[in-house]
């Protein structure tokens, strides 16, 4: 079954629809590509993929193991190299209330953090800088 469906709508932008959902998103190419960077870039998604597969895997190992991971969030900075134009680095800060997980259960879900499939997928050249503060 097909994950999704692109149609290149010209003007170097692009609209995403998953396939089961129905839901849509569309990119642009950033400003320092050529774009006018009025939607997330392709490499905008690569780094917003890592963030919410960090949460997403956090939040299913916590429910698995009973753990109360109920309010988090995440902020994305992505560092470009060029020659060859790449993502070089990706910094991912999350913060995630901590209330009533105890300091081994935080060693679990950083651990899983850092060993997403998102993570595991990405090149070894790119850098991953992610960070998880317990407020």
């Amino acid at each position: 079954m097909d994950t999704a469906h692109i149609t290149w709508n010209g003007d170097l932008t692009n609209t995403c629809v998953h396939v089961r959902s129905g839901t849509a998103i569309s990119t642009d190419a950033p400003v320092d590509n050529h774009g006018k960077g009025a939607a997330f870039s392709p490499t905008d998604l690569l780094c917003v993929s890592l963030a919410t597969c960090i949460l997403t895997t956090m939040g299913i190992s916590a429910g698995q193991k009973g753990i109360p991971f109920q309010k988090a969030s995440a902020r994305v900075v992505k560092h470009m190299a060029a020659d060859p134009r790449r993502v070089a680095r990706i910094e991912v800060h999350i913060e995630a209330d901590g209330l009533g997980i105890e300091a081994k259960e935080r060693t679990i879900l950083e651990r899983i953090a850092h060993t997403c499939p998102v993570a595991r997928s990405l090149h070894p050249d790119l850098v991953q800088d992610s960070t998880i503060t317990w407020v």
